[in-house]
């Protein structure tokens, strides 16, 4: 699967600073879309690659706090840079608890804007492995019996051969052959590997 090119989004109410931002992520080389509302971003899908999104807090209709709470209610996880003329710390606090990458007051400097651009696309692309990483581990997770996902539960806990047959009720020779299946099949050359894998997974 080719991931799509990292890409900035832009809303602002104010059609100079759309264009305004917009020569400045082209002259740095970034893809670049404007919109002019909240509401008019949300009607698109989701983008599927590394994003971010620039966006005034001080809007007509759905403000830059109330988008943002937006994206989270629909669990999107667009990063958001908030701009504004008008803020406050307690508007701040609020949008960087919730997850915001900066919240910059007007007037910034461009090279202010670019940095924290830069550190929202690297989020969104950490943010964009792990999910594939979650989903390449569910598809691996799919692969083993029921007894084989409760032998991997046991082993997640440090438990021996003999010591999950027993919880089992099954010969530790069972238990053995259920863990090179699980190994096998997962693609982990040793067992920690595997009680370290149901662990993260949340199997335990």
């Amino acid at each position: 699967m080719i991931t799509p090119a990292a890409t900035v989004f832009v809303i602002d109410d104010d059609e100079s600073v759309r264009k305004s931002l917009k020569r400045l992520l082209d002259a740095a080389r970034y893809e670049a879309e404007v919109f002019k509302s909240a509401s008019e971003f949300l009607s698109r899908s989701a983008y599927q690659g590394p994003s971010c999104v620039i966006v005034d807090v001080k809007m007509p209709g759905l403000n830059g706090i109330d988008f943002q709470e937006a994206l989270i209610e629909h669990r999107r996880e667009e990063q958001l840079i908030f701009i504004t003329a008008h803020g406050d710390i307690p508007m701040c606090a609020q949008a960087m608890k919730a997850g915001a990458v900066d919240f910059l007051p007007k007037p910034f400097k461009p090279k202010q804007l670019l940095e924290s651009v830069e550190r929202a696309l690297a989020r969104s692309s950490e943010q964009l492995l792990r999910a594939s990483e979650r989903i390449h581990a569910r598809a691996l997770l799919q692969r083993l019996t029921p007894r084989e996902h409760e032998v991997m539960e046991l082993v997640a806990t440090g438990l021996l051969n003999k010591q999950v047959g027993g919880q089992l009720g099954m010969a530790e020779k069972t238990a053995r052959a259920h863990v090179s299946s699980i190994l096998q099949k997962l693609g982990f050359e040793g067992r920690t590997q595997a009680a370290l894998y149901a662990r993260e997974k949340h199997l335990d």
